[in-house]
């Protein structure tokens, strides 16, 4: 069997050349297709043809859609103006409920804050109990719950 030929420390491929060719062709392709897409001449006809084609399919496209539009409504299905609506409805409703949410935690910070402060009558010594009612005020008022509960 006869050895490949090997030049360079590389075997011989013979579909090498060729894809060298292949390279600077497409690279002058691409050079030359950037400068033509990035000139002002490509973008007026490419807006040209894009204003003819949108003029001429207006009228096709109302039509599909006053179709689309009597056929979502005999199918009793919502129409895209009514996804739509639904869709700005929640968005709001969402914008609320984050507002509320945002006043909820700043009144439960400023909650929290006033609790956590210092209070001298809490932090001092404890203070001698108050004196006890005597024993004729306690009757009196045991007396008026009895006649409450008849």
């Amino acid at each position: 069997m006869a050895e490949d030929p090997v030049r360079d420390g590389k075997k011989f491929d013979p579909m090498d050349p060729w894809r060298g060719v292949r390279d600077v062709y497409m690279d002058a392709w691409g050079k030359t297709m950037v400068d033509t897409v990035n000139s002002e001449a490509y973008a007026q006809a490419t807006g040209a043809v894009l204003d003819t084609y949108l003029t001429v399919s207006a009228p096709f496209r109302e039509a599909v859609e006053k179709a689309m539009l009597k056929t979502l409504e005999q199918l009793a299905m919502p129409t895209r103006a009514d996804v739509v609506s639904i869709a700005e409805r929640m968005t709001n409703i969402e914008m609320r409920l984050d507002d509320l949410d945002a006043k909820l935690d700043g009144i439960q910070r400023l909650l929290t804050q006033a609790g956590a402060a210092p209070r001298p009558a809490q932090r001092s010594a404890p203070q001698p109990s108050k004196p006890q009612p005597t024993k004729k005020k306690t009757i009196s008022a045991k007396k008026t719950v009895k006649r409450g509960k008849k």
